[in-house]
């Protein structure tokens, strides 16, 4: 049954006609029909209608979600400094730096203050933050640090990493 019905559109190429308002010859199969009046509805329109309504609240719904998420999000990010600072050692909290600007070391140093880095383009500062130990092992390291830095004996160097695994050094 299919091949007959292929074969008949087939055959409607071989088919001319001659259009009557202009008298040039067309294939039937080129022809664009016209018609007076509407076209009664078949099941196929009210699919794509219904699937058109459905696209519809698709839309909707996602432009929602997506500004419920954005809500969400800020709201979870406005909360997330004092959750840090309930983490953080009450007294490293009372210093009042944004806990974004915080970054966990642990050894030798618990803390490293990058302090503005989330709110400006150009660092204020940079601050080591610990507490007291009395591990003199650890003690001793801090102090040798300290004294590093007193005496300006530290450098910049970025190391980058191909995706072969090469580090080069700049």
């Amino acid at each position: 049954m299919s091949v007959d019905f292929v074969n008949m559109f087939q055959s409607f190429r071989a088919i001319i006609c001659v259009c009557p308002c202009c008298g040039s010859l067309v294939r039937l199969s080129d022809l664009h029909l016209k018609y007076k009046g509407k076209a009664p509805r078949t099941w196929l329109d009210k699919y794509d209608t219904k699937l058109k309504r459905v696209e519809k609240q698709e839309t909707e719904f996602e432009e929602k979600e997506r500004k419920m998420r954005e809500v969400a999000h800020e709201r979870a990010r406005k909360k997330v400094p004092r959750l840090l600072c309930k983490c953080i050692d009450s007294k490293i909290a009372r210093l009042n730096y944004d806990p974004y600007d915080i970054k966990a070391l642990l050894h030798p140093i618990d803390f490293v203050v990058f302090n503005g880095l989330n709110t400006t383009d150009e660092l204020k500062d940079i601050t080591f933050l610990s507490k007291e130990t009395k591990n003199q092992a650890l003690s001793q390291i801090r102090k040798s640090l300290l004294t590093t830095i007193k005496r300006e004996m530290y450098d910049w160097k970025t190391a980058r990493i191909t995706l072969d695994g090469k580090i080069q050094i700049e």
